[in-house]
């Protein structure tokens, strides 16, 4: 079991750890001697249920809000600390690019790139540099598109928001060496966030190929953060 000099197994902090693929991630953290951190925007009660199956410990993280990013890394200074998983998003709002509100821009902007970046700077200070060590994994979507596949229309800010937190992981990488940088890309997943899409549009989709499941985007993100 992974400790450090105390012999208490470490912390992993997922954002996110309350949804579907977040749970997903500290279910899995926890078989491989982890204890999670699960952080939670509004839904306490399910961050407290992960937390209890899980031996971690459910920690208020509102990616939107620096105040609550700043008080989270404070408490996560004083605990041995392993690495994050960027689990934490909002559901995209289905709209063409013409038609992107501010709003949603602006949310979207904050919890997939601007909180992630300002928390992730909190760590390597609070955290990672005193060990020189450290795993950080970004949870990205197959939505952005790669080389000869386009980004997937329709899906507005997520997408943007996506490339954004593709960009902060890229210079986190390149600034501190010495931590584990890697990011998943998952397509459609069995989660609630398949609740923003049409259900004849999923079906339509799931003709195709068959979702993926919470439990196979866990074990991705734990073979990036590990190399196993």
């Amino acid at each position: 079991m992974p400790a450090d000099g105390s012999g208490a197994p470490p912390y992993f902090l997922v954002s996110g750890g309350s949804g579907g693929i977040g749970g997903a991630v500290c279910d899995a953290l926890a078989k491989r001697g982890f204890r999670p951190f699960v952080g939670y925007h509004r839904n306490a009660q399910a961050a407290e249920q992960v937390a209890a199956r899980t031996g971690g410990r459910a920690l208020a993280l509102d990616l939107s809000d620096e105040q609550s990013i700043t008080s989270a890394a404070a408490q996560l200074e004083l605990e041995p600390l392993a690495g994050v998983v960027l689990a934490g998003s909002p559901a995209p709002s289905l709209v063409p690019f013409g038609k992107i509100s501010a709003a949603d821009m602006l949310l979207q902007w904050r919890v997939n790139v601007l909180g992630p970046q300002q928390l992730l700077a909190e760590l390597v200070r609070r955290c990672f540099r005193k060990q020189k060590s450290g795993a950080v994994v970004g949870v990205l979507s197959q939505a952005m598109g790669a080389a000869g596949s386009p980004a997937a229309s329709g899906m507005g800010a997520y997408v943007i928001a996506k490339h954004g937190m593709a960009g902060v992981l890229a210079l986190l990488a390149a600034d501190y060496p010495w931590l584990r940088v890697r990011a998943v890309t998952p397509g459609y997943t069995e989660t609630a966030m398949l609740s923003a899409f049409d259900a004849r549009f999923l079906d339509s989709q799931r003709e195709k190929a068959a979702f993926q499941t919470p439990t196979a985007i866990a074990s991705l993100i734990l073979e990036e953060a590990f190399g196993t």
